[in-house]
Formats: structure tokens, sequence, C-alpha cells
């Protein structure tokens, strides 16, 4: 029992006492596992408090776990990533990130790059019998490796983020060409209002949907057109500002009326990004087809009808081919979604590239070192073996309480 100073009894409960090393934070734990209900947890809470406990401060749970060496902090990191992971892919990536998948495959390139500075090092302060003769060859096409691995994640950084955190879908197009319609279709509820008159959405609307296993962060933004209203033209400013940033863009053409200057706009601010163009209003009489948008552009492009349904189908399956090429699975592949690690990441890059150039230059060995050190010290900002205090606590004040 669980009681005050008074001796009132304030719950019956199970008290576990987890001992160091082997708890969560290698520290001795007691857990008090309550009835159900906000009431009595904070009766006990408060109880506690008034005993000398205080509150865990965001993420301090798994802090101290990272700092007492259970986890490093791509692991600690991954905490989070697990909890709020919201399809199969951003669970599998997060779990095998805190099962240290991410920091083996970095370690592994640190340790390499720590031997070639030791062997340096040795050699430079003992020339007589440490030989450097072949030496910087041979360290070229160690240095092409890593290079080319770390490469490889960099490349896999946009399509791992997408796959775990979803893909930021932007719909765009002239008012009333069925924008808010098409959103309330992929949703199947009314989230944004849909009338006959142009210029309705004002702002931008965001959901997260599923679709056969693709994430989509969409947003339906104000219709693209000059207006004098100052209230749609921060609208259209913000449509455009939010499409220039997506990572795929859906173009609904209202096909029962022309082209006209506002279509060439939209087609012109799309001509470089991903995306697809649906010919909306297929069960009215169309003046627009494939083949004169063809002429303009050149993307994916679908007749649907939100009105009667269709064409909804295609679309996913053309998603689907377009950023998973038909396999959304996970695979063996090692992934990176956190943008902190991919800075880290590009930093070591940039680093062994100059290695690499000043072994072409034909630079003294010594000269090696401070660019490999570099890389080293960048790598292991992953880890958090070579991060400084603000930044841990950065990272951590964005857990949720009690982690």
């Amino acid at each position: 029992f669980i009681v005050n100073d008074q001796e009132e009894i304030l719950d019956e409960v199970i008290v576990v006492l987890m001992k160091g090393p082997n708890s969560y934070t290698k520290e001795d734990v007691v857990e008090i596992d309550t009835h159900g209900g906000n009431y009595v947890v904070k009766k006990i809470l408060n109880e506690l408090l008034h005993h000398g406990a205080r509150l865990a401060e965001p993420g301090e749970f798994t802090k101290r776990a990272f700092l007492n060496g259970r986890i490093d902090l791509s692991q600690a990191e991954a905490v989070m990533k697990l909890i709020s992971s919201q399809n199969d892919f951003s669970y599998q990536s997060a779990l095998n990130q805190l099962e240290g998948e991410v920091s083996q495959y970095i370690e592994k390139i640190r340790q390499d790059i720590l031997h070639q500075l030791g062997y340096i090092e040795a050699a430079l302060d003992d020339p007589e019998h440490i030989s450097l003769d072949g030496f910087a060859e041979q360290l070229r096409k160690i240095m092409i490796g890593h290079i080319q691995k770390l490469n490889k994640l960099l490349l896999n950084f946009d399509d791992g983020r997408m796959k775990s955190e979803g893909i930021n879908t932007v719909i765009v197009g002239k008012p009333n060409a069925g924008k808010s319609s098409l959103m309330n279709l992929m949703l199947q509820q009314e989230r944004a209002i849909v009338t006959n008159i142009a210029g309705t959405t004002r702002d931008v609307l965001e959901e997260h949907i599923q679709l056969h296993g693709i994430s989509l962060n969409i947003m339906d933004t104000a219709g693209i057109r000059n207006t004098e209203d100052v209230v749609e033209k921060i609208g259209v400013d913000k449509a455009r500002s939010y499409a220039e940033e997506a990572d795929l863009i859906i173009y609904v053409v209202d096909a029962s009326v022309p082209l006209d200057d506002n279509d060439i706009e939209i087609i012109h601010m799309i001509q470089n990004k991903k995306a697809v163009i649906l010919l909306n209003k297929s069960d009215l009489s169309t003046v627009i087809n494939k083949k004169e948008l063809k002429v303009w552009i050149n993307k994916p492009m679908i007749e649907i009808s939100t009105k009667e349904e269709t064409g909804i189908h295609e679309l996913e399956e053309t998603l689907e081919h377009m950023f998973y090429k038909g396999e959304i699975s996970f695979n063996n592949e090692v992934y990176i979604t956190n943008v902190r690690h991919k800075a880290a990441l590009q930093d070591a890059y940039a680093s062994l590239e100059k290695v690499k150039e000043s072994i072409e230059n034909q630079m003294p060995e010594d000269f090696f070192t401070i660019d490999l050190m570099d890389a080293y010290e960048s790598l292991g900002s992953i880890t958090g073996e070579t991060v400084g205090e603000d930044l841990v606590n950065e990272i951590f004040s964005k857990f949720c309480m009690g982690k």
C-alpha cells in the first residue's frame, strides 16, 4: 500500500525494484504500478514530490541511459523515432537504429580512419622502422571506399526520410479545379470546404494519409491565380512557397476549361519538380487532353473525376511506382532519416574528399591527418562521442516527458 504522512491509504500498488546496471538507465530504479486513473496517479505523485522526488525532464531517462553508456546518441534518438513512427518502414528503421545498425556502420569507418591516423603518426615518429612507401596510394583507395559508403547513405537520405516521415505532398491548381474535393476524397472525409465560389481555400490545410502503405503529408493550398484580394494573395504566395519545398506536387487541372496564363505559370513552377498531373472533371465535356498538355510538360498524367470518384486507384499505383518502384517494404539497406546525421555525414564526406585530393596533389603525409581527424570527429557526433553538452541537452529537450 502507498500511504501518506497521515497513514491514509492512497492505493494498492505493485512496486518493482530494478537494480543497476541492468536497468534502462544502468541506475537503481523503482517503478510503482498503480491503478489507472489520473486522480490516483496524481495523488501518489504529489506524495512522492512531497518527500523529495522531482519530475523527470523531457527525455531524462533516455539521456541517463546515454550518459551512463548503455546506448549511444543515435540509439537514443531512435527511441523518439520509434515512439513517433507512423508506418512499417518508420517503425523498422527506428528499431534497427535502436539495435545499433547505424552506429555499427559508422563505427567501422571511424575505426579504420583511426587506424590510418595511428599508422601515419607512428611512421612520422619512427621513420627508421615504419615505412610510408606506397602508403599514400593505398590510403587513396581506402578513402575512395569510405567516400562511396558515405555517399550511399547520403543518397538514401531523401528516400529514407520520405518512407519514414511521409512524402511532403502539395496539391496545386487554379481556383475551382477540384483540389479540395481531391483532398476530401483521399481522406474519405469532408476536411476542406468545397463550393462553386472560386478562391474558397485561403490557407494551407494539412493532413496525413496512408495510400497502400505510402505515407503522404498532404497539403491543400489556395488556388494559384493573379488576384487583388489581400487575404487570397497571401494564400497564393503560401501555395507557391510550399510547392517549392515539396517532395511531390499534385497538379489538378480543370479539364473542362481551356488552359490560361495561371496554368502556364503553374506548369513552369513544377517543370523541374517530381509531379503528377490530374485532369479533373472527366465526367464533364472536356476541352483539355493529355496530348495537349504534353506539348507544355512531360509528367505522369491521369484522368480523374472527384465527383464520380474515378482515377484515384491509378493515382495510388503511379505514386507507388514513382517513389518505391513497386516495393513498399523494408530491406537490409542502412538508412539515415535524421537531419543532424545527414549534416555530420556531409562534413565527413567533404573531409575525406580533401584527404583524397591531398594524396593526388602529392602533399606530405602529415597533411592527411588534419582532414582524417575532422572526418573522425564528424562521424563521432552521430554516435555522441564528439558532441558538446549543449547539443545533447537540445536533442533530449525534444523528447516526451517520462521517456
